[in-house]
């Protein structure tokens, strides 16, 4: 069953701005990828508007005259919610709200209400609870004091769907209580890694850009059965499979949860106990959809993330994925990497030379 109510979607109209050290393609492609995000949330972009500034405005983001425009633009539509292509202040959110009479939210809000609709495992829906209170909880003043948002809809759902009403107090307590009980899950995650460890399993790890393919790679490899959606962030609980090598050998094959531009930094912290799967792997697979106009945009982006959370010196094969879509394209792309494989996870072409290079770097 689907976790996104689509019976009754949301009209959206989505606001970047282009910064001088920005370009109008760049701010053009975010707000691009910010449209499927909200599509993938349940709702329609019915509106685009970019502005240029030389700074954010620390009222309102986009500045009077411009948040003005922007209210104009919304009764036109008759939009629902207002979605910013970057992370709003507490402040900033109450002032556009004020003005907007209407929803005003962020990018990183958007991802949240993608990750609480999409958490399966209990680990994975503390992670999630946790990243969406830590957002909240300076933005508590203006909502009446109250952990929901009554009005629902994206950025409003998960633990706010309570409607309980809530102080700053009771919001930490239970932010502290969701830490203690991450943390013994965490205890339990680690003694099983442990475990591996002392076998001494050569551990590798998928990991890439969110819906490029990593999940679609693991099941044709190993038959894991894990879920496939053409959708951003279908999959953000890890899945840990054997691998069979040439010989008979055998290895651990891990997928992660996908990265994204502007990544929330609540979640990379509540998803840094996922996320060390792949800081303790021998080999890093980074997954790239070549038949993707910005492919190299997007490995920078799993890039810069690897590196924050302590992976980035791990041995990296990069594999090129949708040849199928694409071949002229993704054979391009790969011929800019050293150590790197032209596939299709879906067919299966080129897979075979994959393993081949997994076991190399394992023997």
């Amino acid at each position: 069953m689907s976790l996104i109510e689509r019976s009754i979607r949301e009209k959206i109209i989505l606001v970047g701005v282009e910064f001088p050290l920005s370009s109008r393609g760049e701010v053009e492609d975010s707000l691009d990828e910010l449209a499927l995000l909200v599509d993938t949330a349940g709702a329609d972009v019915v509106g685009k508007m970019i502005q240029r500034r030389e700074h954010p405005d620390p009222a309102t983001y986009i500045g009077r005259g411009k948040l003005l425009d922007l209210l104009d633009a919304s009764e036109d539509l008759d939009v629902d919610t207002v979605v910013f292509d970057a992370e709003l202040t507490p402040a900033q959110q109450w002032n556009l709200e004020k003005v907007l009479k209407r929803s005003a939210i962020d990018r990183s809000a958007v991802i949240l209400d993608i990750f609480a609709q999409n958490a399966r495992s209990r680990e994975g829906k503390i992670q999630v609870e946790l990243a969406q209170l830590r957002y909240r909880l300076p933005r508590l003043r203006g909502k009446g004091i109250t952990l929901s948002q009554q009005a629902g809809g994206i950025g409003t759902r998960g633990p706010g769907e309570t409607r309980l009403e809530v102080d700053r107090r009771r919001l930490q307590l239970r932010i502290s209580r969701l830490e203690k009980e991450l943390h013994r899950l965490n205890g339990t995650r680690h003694n099983q890694r442990r475990l591996r460890h002392r076998s001494n399993q050569y551990m590798v790890t998928l990991v890439g850009y969110t819906n490029s393919g990593k999940s679609t790679l693991l099941n044709k490899l190993t038959g894991a059965g894990t879920l496939v959606e053409d959708r951003l962030f279908s999959t953000l609980d890890p899945r840990t499979r054997r691998l069979e090598l040439p010989g008979g050998r055998t290895v651990l094959l891990s997928d992660t949860v996908g990265f994204v531009r502007k990544l929330p930094h609540q979640l990379v912290e509540a998803f840094s106990s996922t996320l060390e799967i792949a800081t303790e792997a021998d080999l890093l697979v980074h997954v790239v959809d070549g038949a993707s106009g910005d492919s190299g945009a997007r490995i920078a982006v799993a890039r810069k993330v690897l590196a924050e959370i302590g992976a980035g010196d791990i041995p990296e094969l990069m594999v090129i994925n949708k040849v199928d879509l694409d071949p002229v394209r993704v054979r391009s792309v790969a011929g800019l990497y050293e150590n790197s494989v032209s596939v299709s996870a879906r067919t299966g072409e080129g897979l075979a030379g994959l393993v081949e290079k997994i076991y190399a770097g394992s023997s």
